[in-house]
């Protein structure tokens, strides 16, 4: 199934890709904020010490928590190789350094924001990839639009180092 018009294509397998990663994100967002696991987390993360009096065992929270993430990155990788229709050792690390972009962009410790980090990243680099060409007078091709993910990385660095949505930490004296 393919869907075109005069500028974009939209294949079957795309639009399965955004599926399964909305559903996927709302899957965790469910699990972090509504269940007893998520509640653990989130007190694990704030202060493992103190969850650990509260009764939470922070040593395994800590353990399921890296294994959803491992899952998370193997269904990432699953839906990038199928997207690009080949595998190698490689293939992680710029999306890994985009996703870790995302989250500053977001907020480091904001789902929500990590959430709204990556769209804008993809806004911010499919305009760029279109536009570098133009804002470069034809030096630069759309080959070149990793550049805007670490643009937007330094500039939120040096701007904004809470991201959008991150809360200002108070400095300890």
């Amino acid at each position: 199934m393919t869907i075109s018009g005069t500028t974009a294509t939209i294949t079957g397998k795309e639009i399965v890709i955004i599926v399964i990663s909305v559903i996927t994100m709302l899957g965790l967002l469910i699990l972090v904020n509504k269940t007893k696991l998520g509640r653990a987390m989130r007190a694990t993360a704030e202060n493992p010490k103190i969850a650990g009096l509260m009764g939470v065992n922070a040593n395994q929270v800590i353990s399921i928590t890296f294994m959803i993430g491992g899952a998370l990155a193997a269904l990432a990788g699953v839906m990038i190789a199928s997207n690009y229709g080949s595998t190698h050792f490689y293939m992680g690390f710029i999306p890994g350094l985009k996703a870790f972009t995302a989250a500053v962009l977001g907020g480091i410790g904001n789902l929500q924001g990590a959430m709204l980090g990556g769209l804008l990243l993809g806004l911010i680099e499919s305009l760029g990839a279109g536009y570098i060409g133009e804002l470069t007078g034809g030096v630069f091709g759309s080959n070149y639009q990793d550049i805007f993910a670490f643009m937007v990385l330094i500039v939120v660095l040096v701007f904004r180092p809470s991201g959008l949505l991150g809360e200002k930490v108070a400095d300890r004296a």
